[in-house]
């Protein structure tokens, strides 16, 4: 999941040498977001199997995960006005840790307790990113922004590419000790999680303890706040590009999320791959690691494409192999299913700054509009999960594909939006 940077704030006085330490602690906070972001698609097959659910019960965790984006942006906002953004992301990071803390009596008392450590996990992480976003821009010489961005997203796509196999070791039965040679009970099974989640709580602390005593650029507040939307105004909505922008990063996330999460369930059907879960999740790791991929291509490539051309062939690209992962089986459908993630990689950068595209002075709010849009991730999976209940697991990628569909209408419409000179 990518994670934009606002605009719409000035250092004071930075200086390039003197940020190293700042720059690497905010890396490591995308790092984080990834890693825990993607953890989801491991846990999500787990909690399935321990808890007996059907998969519209088993997509609550995404539905309590991408919530909190949509819930807490704005509280979050308005939180750090208040106490400032290093305090903020010193906010995030502990309300972060908490809900990793609470994953340890959540195996102790059941699915409900889960959700809410999911809620409180995710609500920490909005917060942290509204609060620590600006930081990226402002580490160094504006010229240079561009570079430092790219920098920090690239180990966000590192932790959701090694997250769903270090957690299938961990946590999922094959990987996980078993006491005594024994295949473990279902407490067992879900006790599985207290030891990584744990672990990560206590990195969030002390991240936190870092983000508090480090010395960061203080930042200036513009008239426009780009990490929230202190009021939704209908003017900016009156630009057609920008609503169906938003629309696009709803349906986008919504459908990278939602294949992510039903991609260890997907490889374990008996006609694609029959994998266990344990087996599953390191491909999960390609999907992301694909999107990390890419990412490094597009750079390239959309030096000469224009951002509407590059995202419609993407979008097509998406959609062919999605359908081939529906009518197929076996490997073919398996790495269909998978390589969806090499093209995924361009779309959220480019619709978002195509969205944002002569907003002028809206563009902070037009930013926020966008980052509440990513509620796509709660609400897409939700819906192939009720689709996958009623017609079959495979059949229900047809939701994601209908995503890709009003992007692939997107690019198309916008396609000559920026000339080349301006990519």
């Amino acid at each position: 999941m990518e994670h934009v940077a606002s605009a719409a704030v000035r250092p004071h006085g930075h200086t390039e040498g003197g940020n190293t330490v700042p720059l690497i602690i905010i890396t490591l906070l995308f790092f984080m977001w990834g890693l825990l972001t993607s953890l989801n698609d491991v846990l999500i097959p787990h909690l399935k199997s321990i808890y007996t659910l059907n998969y519209v019960q088993a997509m609550l965790v995404q539905f309590c995960f991408f919530g909190a984006y949509f819930i807490v942006s704005l509280p979050a906002g308005m939180l750090i006005k208040k106490i400032g953004y290093q305090r903020g992301a010193v906010t995030g990071l502990v309300i972060a840790a908490a809900g990793c803390a609470l994953f340890f009596p959540a195996s102790m008392n059941g699915y409900a307790l889960f959700l809410l450590a999911f809620f409180v996990l995710a609500s920490g992480i909005t917060i942290l990113q509204v609060a620590a976003n600006p930081y990226v821009t402002v580490l160094g010489e504006p010229a240079t922004a561009s570079s430092r961005l790219t920098l920090t997203q690239a180990f966000n796509s590192l932790g959701t590419t090694i997250a769903p196999s270090l957690g299938g070791f961990l946590i999922l039965t094959e990987g996980a000790p078993v006491i005594a040679g024994l295949v473990r009970s279902k407490a067992e099974e879900a006790a599985a999680v207290q030891g990584p989640y744990l672990a990560l709580a206590a990195a969030l602390l002390a991240l936190a303890i870092l983000f508090a005593v480090v010395r960061l650029p203080k930042i200036s507040h513009s008239a426009e706040e780009g990490g929230a939307v202190s009021s939704v105004q209908t003017g900016v909505l009156a630009h057609r590009h920008l609503l169906l922008g938003a629309i696009g990063i709803f349906l986008y996330v919504g459908g990278e999320v939602s294949i992510g999460s039903f991609l260890i369930n997907f490889l374990g059907e008996a006609n694609i791959a029959g994998l266990s879960n344990g087996a599953a999740a390191h491909y999960v790791s390609y999907y992301w690691g694909g999107a990390m991929v890419g990412r490094f291509i597009g750079f390239a490539v959309m030096r000469y494409i224009s951002p509407g051309k590059a995202l419609a062939f993407n979008s097509a690209a998406s959609i062919a192999l999605i359908l081939l992962a529906i009518f197929g089986h076996g490997q073919v459908a398996m790495w269909s299913i998978i390589a969806v993630g090499l093209f995924n990689s361009i779309m959220f950068p480019t619709i978002f700054s195509m969205a944002l595209h002569k907003l002028g002075k809206q563009t902070g709010q037009g930013s926020g509009i966008l980052c509440m849009a990513i509620v796509g991730g709660a609400l897409v999976p939700f819906a192939q999960g009720l689709l996958a209940d009623t017609i079959g697991l495979q059949l229900s990628f047809v939701v994601p594909a209908a995503c890709y569909v009003f992007i692939l209408y997107f690019g198309l419409k916008y396609a000559s939006m920026y000339n080349k000179e301006t990519v």
